[in-house]
């Protein structure tokens, strides 16, 4: 099963940084190209513990439903959202923050395995899925710096 490992210095305080990792409508504006919106569960700002949220986006050249669930959350050091329903077999994405010097690092790890097959999954879908990350992370360390 391939890991995406990514490390975000930011220079913020660490709960600016947990919540806008878990804002809804900042992961919509990172994911704009892909037309990607919440539709079901919570569908703006701060998702909480054992909420849901249903992502319709199209990745791939393809409309995709993806249904996830916060499963664990403690404020302001980690939360873990996991699929329920959708194009993947199975997902975890773990969301880590650490304080220092009243800055953070935004550590992500997101274990994923779609139905395309490991070779699909390590050749194409990790590069992907890293570059979405990536899009992400750069938009939650400039909302953060920005204010």
């Amino acid at each position: 099963m391939p890991v995406i490992e990514l490390a975000t210095h930011i220079n913020a305080p660490i709960g600016k940084c947990f919540n806008l990792a878990r804002n809804i409508d900042v992961h919509m504006a990172s994911t704009k190209r892909t037309g990607e919106r919440a539709i079901a569960g919570r569908t703006s700002g701060l998702i909480e513990l054992h909420e849901t949220v249903t992502w319709r986006a199209k990745h791939l050249g393809f409309w995709q439903t993806l249904t996830s669930k916060i499963t664990e959350m403690e404020y302001p050091n980690f939360f873990t959202d996991e699929l329920v329903e959708g194009a993947f077999k199975n997902f975890r994405h773990e969301h880590y923050f650490y304080s220092i010097n009243a800055q953070t690092l935004m550590k992500d790890i997101f274990r994923f395995e779609s139905p395309g097959g490991m070779i699909f999954d390590f050749i194409f879908l990790k590069n992907y899925m890293t570059r979405l990350l990536e899009k992400r992370n750069q938009l939650i360390k400039e909302i953060a710096e920005m204010s």
